[in-house]
C-alpha cells in the first residue's frame, strides 16, 4: 500500500519529532548541567573567601587577647576545645575533623542519606562555625579541609535546586574548587582532584573539574587579586646542594609525616589504654589537648596557635625563628587532630614543614634559606598526605618558585616513598573508611 505524499510528511515529522525530543531532552540536561557547575564555582569562591577572612580575624582576635592576658590560653583553649569537641559529637558528628575525608567517603558509598548529611550546607553552615572557634581559642587547625567540604555541599546543593544528578563528579569538583579558592592555586585545585579525592579519576569528568576550579579561581582573583598566598620565593640551589638536600628532607620530612599520620590512624581506631583515651572520655580527653596547644602557644610566644601562615611566610621569604618552632608546631598540631575537633591540616602541616626547613638550613648555611625550607615543607606535607603531585604544585603556586619545581620533586617522591613505609594507609582515605562504616550497606574503600 503506497502512501500520499501529504501522508509521507506527516509520517517523517512524526519520526522527526520523536528523534529529536531525546536529543534535546539531553541538551538541556547538558545546559542545567553547565548552570549548576558555573553557579556553584562563582558561590564557593566567594564562600571560601569571606571564610579565609573570618578566620584569619578570628585567630589575629586570639593574639590580641592573649597578649593582654599572657596566662588566659591555660583556662581559654581547654575549655573550648571540650565545649567544640562536645557539640561536634552531639550535633556535628560530620562535622568533624578534617572535610576531606567527608568527601571522599561521601563520593564512594551507595547510602545517599549518608552522603546527603555530610555534604548538607547545615553540615557545612556547622563546619565553619566550629572551625572558626577553634581558631578564636588558638587551635592549631587549618581552614583548607574546612574549605573542601563546605565547596562541596554549595556544589551539591546547587545541582539539586537546578534538578541535576549528583555524581560522584560533582563532589570532586567542588572539593577540587575548593583547594583552588582556599590557595588561590588553580593547578593545585586539578592535581587535588586527581589525586586524593577521585581514586579512579574518569576522563568524563575533566571537564566539570577543571571548569569549577577554573571559575572560583577568576572569583578568588577578582575578589581577593593576584596574590601569592606565601609570598614570592625567586631563590634555588646549586645542583650539588639539591643532590644533598633532596634526600636529607625527603627521608627526615616522609618520616615525621608518616608518623604524624600512624598516630592520628591509632588513635581513631583504638578502643583500649591510652591510644583509647579519646573514645572513653571525649570531652575531657579533648580539654587535655586543648590545655597542650595552650603551653606550646605560650612557650613558643603564639607561633603555634591557629594555621602557623605568618610564621611559614616569614621562613618562605628568608626570616628567622626558634628551632623549637617545628617540633612544638607538630606537637600543637597532632593534639588538635586528635582532640576530634573540626578543623583542616593542610596549613599547619605547611608550617611544621616549614619548620622541617628551619632546621635544615643549619646543615646549608651557605644555601638560599627560603629554598631550603620549600623542600622541609614539601617533604613533610607529603608525608602526610601522600600527594606528591599536589604538594609541589601548590608550594609552586604559593610561593612563586618555579625554580625550585625539580628539586621539590625530588624531595616529594622520597618523601611519599618513606612515608609509606612508616605508616602504609593514605590518611584521608583510611579516614573515609570511618564515615563509610555508618553507610548501609558498609562500604570497603582501598586505598
Amino acid at each position: 500500500m503506497s502512501l500520499s505524499p501529504d501522508r509521507m510528511r506527516r509520517h517523517l515529522r512524526i519520526l522527526w519529532r520523536r528523534r529529536a525530543q531525546p536529543e534535546a531532552a539531553a541538551q538541556l540536561r547538558m545546559l542545567r548541567r553547565r548552570i549548576a557547575t558555573v553557579t556553584g564555582a562563582i558561590l564557593l569562591g566567594i564562600v571560601a573567601l569571606l571564610f579565609a577572612e573570618i578566620a584569619d580575624s578570628a585567630h589575629e582576635l586570639f593574639l590580641s587577647v592573649a597578649g593582654s592576658w599572657p596566662w588566659l590560653p591555660v583556662l581559654l583553649t581547654p575549655a573550648v576545645f571540650a565545649g567544640v569537641v562536645y557539640a561536634t559529637r552531639r550535633w556535628a558528628a560530620e562535622a568533624s575533623g578534617s572535610g576531606i575525608p567527608q568527601v571522599i567517603a561521601a563520593g564512594r558509598t551507595s547510602d545517599r542519606v549518608l552522603a546527603d548529611r555530610m555534604v548538607s550546607l547545615y553540615t557545612a553552615g556547622k563546619k565553619l562555625v566550629l572551625t572558626v572557634v577553634m581558631l578564636l581559642a588558638g587551635g592549631s587547625v587549618g581552614r583548607e579541609g574546612p574549605t573542601v567540604q563546605v565547596s562541596a555541599a554549595i556544589m551539591v546543593w546547587i545541582h539539586k535546586l537546578l534538578r541535576v544528578p549528583i555524581t560522584a563528579g560533582v563532589l570532586i569538583a567542588g572539593g577540587a574548587a575548593g583547594v583552588a579558592a582556599a590557595f588561590n592555586t588553580p593547578l593545585a585545585g586539578v592535581a587535588f582532584a586527581i589525586e586524593e579525592l577521585a581514586a579512579a579519576y574518569e576522563q568524563r569528568i575533566a571537564v566539570l573539574v577543571m571548569g569549577a576550579v577554573m571559575i572560583s579561581g577568576l572569583v578568588s582573583l577578582g575578589l581577593a587579586g593576584d596574590y601569592v598566598y606565601f609570598g614570592e620565593m625567586g631563590q634555588t640551589l646549586p645542583l650539588h646542594t639539591v643532590l644533598m638536600a633532596t634526600p636529607i628532607a625527603g627521608i627526615f620530612g616522609g618520616a615525621m609525616g608518616g608518623l604524624f599520620s600512624r598516630l592520628v590512624l591509632r588513635f581513631s581506631r583504638a578502643t583500649s589504654g591510652f591510644f583509647g583515651l579519646s573514645r572513653k572520655r571525649p570531652v575531657l580527653f579533648a580539654a587535655a589537648c586543648g590545655l597542650i596547644v595552650a603551653l606550646l602557644g605560650i612557650a613558643t610566644a603564639g607561633s603555634t596557635w591557629g594555621t602557623g601562615y605568618a610564621t611559614t611566610r616569614d621562613l618562605v621569604e628568608g626570616g628567622d625563628i626558634s628551632l623549637w618552632f617545628g617540633p612544638a608546631k607538630l606537637l600543637a598540631t597532632l593534639a588538635t587532630t586528635l582532640s576530634g575537633a573540626p578543623g583542616g591540616i593542610f596549613a599547619p602541616s605547611l608550617a611544621v614543614g616549614a619548620g622541617i626547613g628551619n632546621f635544615l638550613k643549619e646543615l646549608f648555611p651557605n644555601d638560599a634559606a627560603g629554598a631550603i625550607i620549600l623542600l622541609g615543607m614539601a617533604a613533610y606535607f607529603v608525608g602526610v598526605i601522600r600527594a606528591p603531585f599536589t604538594a609541589v604544585i601548590i608550594l609552586s603556586e604559593t610561593t612563586a618558585s618555579r625554580g625550585m619545581i625539580l628539586p621539590m620533586f625530588a624531595t616529594a617522591l622520597i618523601a611519599d616513598a618513606v612515608s609509606a613505609l612508616v605508616c602504609r594507609e593514605r590518611l584521608y582515605s583510611a579516614l573515609a573508611r570511618g564515615f563509610l562504616a555508618r553507610s548501609d550497606p558498609p562500604v570497603d574503600l582501598k586505598h
